[in-house]
């Protein structure tokens, strides 16, 4: 009896299991489905075919603040044979994520357990945020999942935007968000250009909410591209401004304009105590025997450059609040706005009027005009003196006093000014600022070449090379100036290296060395066929799939010269075809000449705002092309 019962519930179970199988196994028309889409998103493992995002607001009488109840839900798709992905949601001390579930899409619990762990990343020291996460396992194409997450905020004015574009393709995308009449939101549309974006508002009056609804189908996945914009620049998206509440017939202001961010980014500045005892001894240190004033600011500037370690830290109101002057000073590292801050105080001490400044760096799209957290991301400090404003940013570690990077130039910043602020615009630079010059000069043995090298680097080329440089262990100095120069290439070879002061970063470094090429030169009955070009700069800068812009680190200006001698009893029989491109993002020139008994070959490279934009990409790639074709194109020399 035992045995018979026992095998019609083992018999019971695999059907009741292979029932339900049945039901979350894809149908003919969801595999269909899901190969249509493949065939649309071909770089993509999975689809979402539905998402919405709906937004509410509540109030919170206790705290006093605007809090927002944020609800995602997504249907996805399996597009591949099998895909494995992660689901995950960031939160922090500011934030929760109250639901995290994933359901088969006959809206069964699918069972993966959600973890829940500190976020940490290699660009940042510490932080606060969290991540909930699962790993979702696709076994079949057409397979589905369905997820919904739940995340609320505990104040409206981190709840910045909302984007249309996902991790993932979406073949209906929806925003829904519900304003109550008591709170004034302004919702921002940007890059809404180009895209069939559906917007409907209506009322309930029962719920006293105005209900803002759009929606936009078929939208492609967010680029997986290096070196591309930011996101605020290239996908459309909601900017949430809460500009104020109205409670108990009282309005209070949130964000309704940049005075109100300032209010309250100075409210988080005039908490701290400021107290300089412990960094009066060092100022004096640094300006006592100097009587330039500029030297005494360059003597602060640079010591904070050269011995307080930026450590990015964010950790709920201290990723907004700058940490005090000596606590910096003591510690020896401090994020941006530490960094500011202690530099700030330096130089008060010093004498002189510095400012706390807050700046968004060429990352984010958005100037002080949008009142919004989003806005920045970064702090430096402001010296005013003899009329003139000088901007001192302390994790640009060989930046020199007046020079600023090319990720804050031309870039707004707000400036403190006691109740009220000052805006300005850091200046910007033109691309020869940053120029870079290299002279080989070279002769021809029986299997290689061997000269003499000269290089000049000015500006950001100079300020990068410091900086790797200097972040070596001493012992490694040499080691890694040799490697630099030679590329790690085993065929060139490079000695008796003379350098600037690499202490000084008010100088253009030059450095000189001696070297030998192997390989680079072979010999058959009366020519010699030789391979000229060792840098080749920009050689794998072909932009054939790209869909975003390309954006540099800074603006490139490069001059590279080289003479090579002829041997005598040969004549130049052949030489590469010049190139000639001029555009407003680039110039490229690259010349063969004889002079006497010389070949000059001459490349002169400026990239002019730091960017190649994807209208650029057909001349770009077809003068890449042509670039390489020289690049491995031998020079021939036939003996007479």
């Amino acid at each position: 009896m035992t045995k018979t019962l026992f095998y019609l519930i083992f018999i019971l179970s695999v059907s009741l299991n292979t029932f339900s199988q049945k039901k979350i196994d894809p149908s003919a028309q969801e595999i269909y489905k899901a190969k249509t889409l493949k065939e649309k998103y071909p770089d993509d493992p999975i689809a979402l075919e539905a998402s919405t995002d709906y937004v509410s607001f509540d109030f919170d009488k206790k705290t006093k603040k605007v809090t927002v109840l944020h609800t995602m839900s997504e249907s996805m798709i399996n597009m591949d044979s099998r895909a494995d992905i992660q689901k995950y949601c960031f939160y922090d001390g500011e934030s929760r994520i109250e639901e995290f579930e994933i359901t088969y899409k006959n809206k069964r619990d699918a069972g993966f357990y959600i973890r829940d762990e500190a976020y940490t990343s290699n660009d940042l020291f510490h932080n606060d945020s969290r991540v909930k996460y699962t790993g979702l396992d696709f076994p079949l194409k057409g397979y589905k999942y369905n997820t919904k997450i739940v995340k609320a905020y505990d104040d409206v004015k981190y709840f910045t935007k909302l984007y249309f574009n996902d991790q993932y393709p979406t073949v209906k995308k929806v925003i829904k968000i519900e304003i109550p009449y008591w709170l004034d939101i302004e919702l921002k549309e940007l890059n809404f250009e180009g895209y069939d974006i559906k917007k409907h508002v209506t009322k309930d009056p029962k719920k006293k909410v105005n209900i803002h609804t759009f929606t936009i189908e078929n939208v492609p996945a967010m680029f997986k591209e290096e070196n591309a914009p930011g996101p605020t620049y290239i996908y459309p998206h909601i900017l949430i401004l809460a500009k104020s509440y109205t409670f108990n017939e009282t309005k209070e202001n949130i964000f309704n304009s940049t005075q109100d961010l300032y209010n309250w980014y100075k409210s988080l500045v005039n908490s701290l105590e400021n107290d300089n005892t412990s960094i009066k001894a060092k100022v004096k240190e640094l300006t006592e025997n100097v009587t330039n004033d500029d030297e005494k600011i360059k003597n602060i500037y640079y010591w904070v450059q050269d011995n307080i370690r930026y450590i990015a830290f964010e950790d709920g109101i201290a990723g907004f609040k700058p940490d005090e002057a000596s606590n910096v000073f003591d510690k020896k590292y401090g994020d941006c706005k530490g960094m500011a801050n202690l530099t700030k105080q330096m130089l008060i001490e010093a004498g002189f009027d510095a400012r706390l400044t807050w700046i968004g760096t060429k990352r984010i799209a958005y100037d002080y005009s949008t009142p919004s957290l989003s806005v920045d991301n970064h702090m430096i400090c402001s010296l005013f003196k003899d009329g003139k404003t000088v901007f001192l940013d302390g994790t640009e570690k060989f930046n020199a006093f007046g020079e600023y990077a090319d990720r804050i130039q031309g870039k707004q910043v707000l400036i403190e000014d006691g109740d009220g602020f000052t805006l300005q615009y850091v200046p910007t630079s033109e691309a020869s600022f940053n120029k870079e010059l290299i002279n080989y000069t070279l002769t021809l043995t029986e299997d290689e070449m061997k000269g003499v090298v000269e290089k000049r680097y000015n500006g950001e080329s100079r300020s990068s090379l410091l900086y790797y440089f200097h972040t070596l262990k001493t012992d490694k100095k040499d080691e890694f100036l040799e490697w630099y120069l030679n590329k790690g290439n085993s065929n060139i070879k490079v000695s008796n290296i003379n350098t600037s002061d690499l202490l000084d970063r008010d100088l253009s470094i030059d450095i000189s060395y001696d070297i030998e090429i192997k390989n680079a030169v072979a010999a058959f009955d009366n020519d010699i066929y030789i391979d000229l070009d060792i840098d080749k700069q920009f050689s794998s800068y072909s932009f054939d799939k790209r869909k975003t812009n390309f954006i540099f680190n800074s603006k490139k200006d490069l001059e590279s010269t080289t003479q090579l001698n002829i041997p005598s009893g040969y004549k130049v029989t052949h030489m590469p075809e010049d190139i000639t491109v001029s555009s407003k993002n680039y110039d490229i020139s690259v010349r063969f000449s004889q002079k006497d008994n010389a070949i000059v070959y001459k490349k002169l490279f400026k990239i002019k705002n730091a960017k190649i934009e994807t209208t650029d990409f057909e001349e770009w790639n077809q003068c890449i092309e042509n670039l390489n074709n020289i690049y491995n194109e031998q020079i021939i020399l036939t003996k007479q």
